[in-house]
C-alpha cells in the first residue's frame, strides 16, 4: 500500500470540494477500497473519511417513500421495518449480499460505488482496461464464466457486483449527490451506472468530487416484489444471474411489470423490453417464458459464460412465476 494522508470530514459540501482535486478519495466502510489499495489498484494520495457525516438516517418522505442516508449500513437498512414491509425486494437483495460482517460495515452509498470483482481487474500482472486504459481485456479470451452477456464491449466484459443496486433499479430509486460547487443534484439509479463502451475505467457518471448523500425511494409499487439470486454457493458469493421483479396483476392479467437483472452487465440491467412484453398478457408460463426470452435478446457469451444466456432466461421466467403466485 502506498502512503497517503487522512482527514475526517465534518461537512458534506466541504468534503466534496476537497475531493475535486486529483488523487483524493472518499472512504466510509472501506470494504472495497482498502482491498484495492493493498493491491495498489487504487492509489489515492489523500483519504477523506466521510463515515461521521450526519447521513445515517432513514426518513419517510411526504409522497410515501423513503430517504436513505448514504451512511446507513446494509445491515441497518435490511432490518428497518419500513423497508421490510414496503420494499421486501430491497431487504431480500441486501440479505443475499456479502456476509453479516461485511453488511455491518458496508454503507448505502459505498455499495453502489464498489468496483467489479473481475479476477483480471484484481490481477495486476494481466491487462485490464478498467485498471489501465488501453492495455486490453484479458477476460475476452480468458476465464470469463462470471462475466457479462449484455451491454459489454470489446474493451470490457466485467459485471457490476452489487445486489442492492439491482433492487434499486427495479424500484426506480434516485440518488442525491453533493457537487464540489456546493449544489445538489439528483439522478436515477439507471443513470448513475454506465456501460463500458470504450471507457470501462469509468464505472459511473459521477464527476470528480461528487458525493452520494442519499438514496430516495418512491412510494412502493403495487404488486408482489421478488428477488432471486443464482450463485455457486448459498452464501458469500456473487451472482451468476440475479433478478429483481415486481408484478402487478388484475384478475388473471398482468397490468405492469418491472424487471432488473444482475450478474449480466457492467451495470444493473433494466429489461424494459421484457416489461413491455408482459403488459396486458395473461398470467401463464408462456407469458413469463416470452419475457425471459426478450430479457436476453441480443445477449452474447464469450465461451465459458455462454450458459448464462439460458440461465438468465429461465431465472427471469421463474421469478415472474413466483411473483404471480401472490
Amino acid at each position: 500500500m502506498k502512503p497517503f494522508t487522512y482527514e475526517r470530514a465534518t461537512d458534506a459540501a466541504e468534503a466534496s470540494a476537497a475531493a475535486a482535486k486529483p488523487g483524493v478519495k472518499f472512504i466510509a466502510g472501506g470494504t472495497n477500497l482498502l482491498d484495492l489499495m493493498k493491491l495498489e489498484i487504487e492509489t489515492p494520495t489523500r483519504l477523506i473519511d466521510i463515515s461521521r457525516l450526519p447521513l445515517a438516517d432513514i426518513a419517510d418522505t411526504q409522497p410515501g417513500g423513503l430517504r436513505i442516508g448514504a451512511m446507513v449500513s446494509n445491515t441497518e437498512l435490511a432490518a428497518d421495518k419500513r423497508v421490510r414491509d414496503r420494499y421486501p425486494l430491497l431487504a431480500s437483495a441486501l440479505l443475499h449480499g456479502a456476509s453479516g460482517q461485511l453488511r455491518n460495515m458496508a454503507t448505502t452509498g459505498g455499495n453502489l460505488l464498489q468496483r467489479t470483482r473481475c479476477p483480471y481487474f484484481y490481477d495486476t500482472s494481466k491487462p485490464c482496461n478498467k485498471r489501465r486504459p488501453g492495455s486490453g481485456c484479458a477476460a475476452l479470451a480468458g476465464l470469463n464464466r462470471m462475466h457479462a452477456i449484455l451491454g459489454a464491449s470489446d474493451a470490457c466484459i466485467a459485471v457490476h457486483p452489487s445486489d442492492k443496486a439491482v433492487a434499486l433499479a427495479a424500484l426506480d430509486a434516485e440518488v442525491e449527490v453533493q457537487t464540489p460547487t456546493g449544489r445538489a443534484r439528483k439522478l436515477s439509479i439507471s443513470a448513475l451506472h454506465r456501460l463500458p463502451g470504450d471507457e470501462p475505467h469509468r464505472d459511473t457518471t459521477l464527476q470528480r468530487g461528487e458525493l452520494i448523500t442519499a438514496i430516495v425511494l418512491p412510494p412502493p409499487p403495487p404488486g408482489r416484489q421478488i428477488y432471486r439470486k443464482v450463485r455457486d454457493r448459498h452464501s458469500y458469493a456473487f451472482a451468476l444471474v440475479s433478478v429483481a421483479a415486481v408484478l402487478e396483476r388484475e384478475g388473471d392479467r398482468i397490468t405492469q411489470a418491472r424487471i432488473a437483472m444482475g450478474g449480466v452487465a457492467h451495470k444493473p440491467w433494466r429489461a424494459l423490453e421484457a416489461e413491455q412484453v408482459l403488459t396486458g398478457k395473461p398470467l401463464t408460463a408462456e407469458s413469463f417464458e416470452a419475457a425471459g426470452s426478450e430479457a436476453v435478446s441480443g445477449a452474447r457469451g464469450y465461451g465459458e459464460n455462454d450458459f448464462k444466456i439460458a440461465l438468465a432466461r429461465r431465472t427471469v421466467a421463474r421469478t415472474l412465476a413466483d411473483a404471480a403466485r401472490a
